[in-house]
């Protein structure tokens, strides 16, 4: 192999990552024209499984094992990656008779499986094999075997795992979304499991964000403006909701509705001086939304109601959220 480098030839570059994309793109469409029955099968052992799915394989394929192992359990699908190599030095412990194991491994010959194999065939424990080849011992000791089509690898001498994982990794997603699909898995559930980074940010909603209790500026509809001023400026937030004699919220004073009333201001009583049929936004929709109403409206505080009550009719409030709630929770 000559390490000495040589000037760059960018179209061969290019040519040759649209080659191999496009040889890893034909063979996923191979693959799903092959899923059937056994696919079906295996989704139905872990459908009924009472514990977890153990993933294992060797090399990259236990790289993409990893990966498949964290999707599942990321959408509703308890599952861990155990190595094989580890398991047989006292992982296979790890392995109960409630569990379900996916073996990965495209020649279906990989000897670091065989302590795997055994076990789980002792033990009862079913098997979804995953492999390239039909007769392979990986395919015929499996309760459920995959077998992945005959595609050529993409790299020059046909020997370095590329296609194969490709079709193994989009066949771990097949699964993940088909068993989120059965199960029903609601955006709501997807946000339990992601409750970190950006994406547990995209997904929080206004009742996990927004203030409550006493905290939320709150007056009756006779309330003099000298008492409604102090509320304002007490709570903070620059607005104050105006309550009916039931409690619920009929209306809203903001900034705006100050400097409109300015003359006589302190001789008016709330109801004289609000916005009535304030905009609301429910506790269960999600914060991203209620900051996409707050910019679009320009305004910094939306009153929450309850999850569930009728839009549009006066409510009790559930809180209270301003724009900064949102910023500060990463939601942009």
């Amino acid at each position: 192999m000559d390490l000495i480098p040589h000037p760059a030839d960018d179209a061969k570059l290019i040519a040759t990552g649209r080659r191999v994309i496009a040889i890893e793109g034909a063979a996923l469409g191979a693959l799903a024209e092959t899923l059937g029955a056994d696919f079906a099968r295996a989704l139905g052992i872990i459908l009924r499984a009472r514990g977890r799915v153990i993933v294992s394989g060797m090399g990259k394929s236990g790289h993409v094992g990893r990966k498949i192992a964290a999707t599942l359990a990321s959408t509703g699908t308890p599952a861990m990656f155990v190595h094989p190599a580890e398991a047989s030095h006292g992982d296979l412990g790890m392995i109960t008779a409630a569990d379900v194991v996916l073996l990965l491994s495209n020649s279906g010959e990989t000897p670091e499986l065989a302590d795997m194999l055994a076990y789980a065939k002792r033990f009862q424990i079913p098997i979804i094999g995953v492999c390239g080849r039909a007769e392979s011992t990986l395919t015929r000791q499996a309760t459920v075997g995959i077998v992945l089509p005959p595609e050529a690898e993409a790299c020059p001498v046909g020997l370095a795992p590329t296609t194969s994982t490709t079709m193994t990794l989009a066949l771990g997603d097949a699964m993940a979304v088909a068993l989120m699909e059965h199960r029903a898995f609601t955006p709501e559930d997807f946000r339990d499991f992601h409750p970190g980074g950006r994406l547990g940010a995209r997904l929080a909603t206004v009742g996990q964000l927004m203030h409550k209790g006493g905290e939320l500026p709150l007056i009756g509809l006779d309330t003099p403006m000298s008492e409604a001023l102090i509320e304002i400026t007490h709570k903070g937030f620059g607005v104050a909701g105006v309550l009916d004699a039931d409690g619920r919220l009929v209306g809203v004073i903001t900034d705006g509705d100050l400097r409109r009333h300015m003359l006589g201001l302190l001789d008016r009583v709330a109801r004289e001086v609000m916005t009535p049929g304030p905009l609301t936004i429910s506790a269960g929709a999600l914060a991203s939304e209620a900051l996409g109403i707050m910019n679009a409206r320009k305004i910094t505080t939306l009153f929450v109601t309850p999850a569930g009550a009728a839009p549009g009719t006066p409510a009790l409030p559930a809180g209270i959220l301003h724009v900064h709630d949102c910023l500060r929770a990463g939601i942009t």
